[in-house]
């Protein structure tokens, strides 16, 4: 009896050693905020990790607003965002944003979910995700870019306003959509006033 509680005793202090440790390796929150995007866990980008801006249009709207941005996590199991929501009205058409094959189209914990391998993007593929879409595309089907995917569903608690959850994933590495995007979709040129010309008489 007295081994075991031994045993135990040991065990929590070794637990909390290394609890500190990583702690300590951690950098945190605002060192995060105010310096470059931490490396993954499997150390830094490598060329494979690069994405070609090879997107046609925004997976829904024109110009949607970005409600919430990329936030990688420090570690694989750490909080972060990885992927960007979308301003959007449910029913809105959601499209592929380059070619590619259909790898997923179905319910992920009750949520609908669609994937598409990117063509021409390397082995492993990108594979660009859409959350929560009702799929009118099946799994398999080749997608042009702007082909319709589904519709956005109702109803979904990741956002307080109704978006779009798009990610980008190269394997298991999560990467940021908006790097597919062409600077001139990123760009919000400032509205022009046109002049008025007066009719001829």
């Amino acid at each position: 009896m007295r081994a075991k509680r031994c045993v135990r005793t040991w065990l929590g202090l070794l637990l909390g050693m290394t609890v500190t440790v990583l702690g300590a390796l951690t950098p945190s929150a605002p060192a995060r905020a105010n310096g470059p995007a931490p490396p993954s866990a499997a150390g830094p980008p490598t060329p494979d990790a690069i994405v070609p801006p090879l997107a046609r249009l925004w997976p829904v709207g024109l110009r949607p607003s970005v409600l919430r941005g990329w936030d990688p996590p420090a570690t694989p199991y750490a909080r972060g965002h990885r992927g960007v929501d979308l301003a959007a009205a449910p029913g809105a058409p959601v499209r592929s944003v380059a070619a590619g094959r259909v790898s997923f189209a179905g319910r992920v914990a009750g949520r609908g979910a669609i994937a598409v391998e990117l063509t021409g993007t390397g082995a492993p593929p990108l594979r660009t995700t859409f959350t929560p879409v009702r799929a009118t595309v099946h799994q398999g089907d080749e997608v042009a870019a702007g082909e319709v995917l589904g519709t956005l569903e109702p109803g979904d608690a990741h956002c307080k306003t109704p978006c779009l959850h798009w990610g980008l994933r190269r394997d298991r590495t999560y990467l940021n959509p908006l790097s597919l995007l062409p600077p001139w979709l990123l760009r919000r040129d400032p509205s022009r006033l046109l002049p008025v010309t007066s009719a001829l008489p």
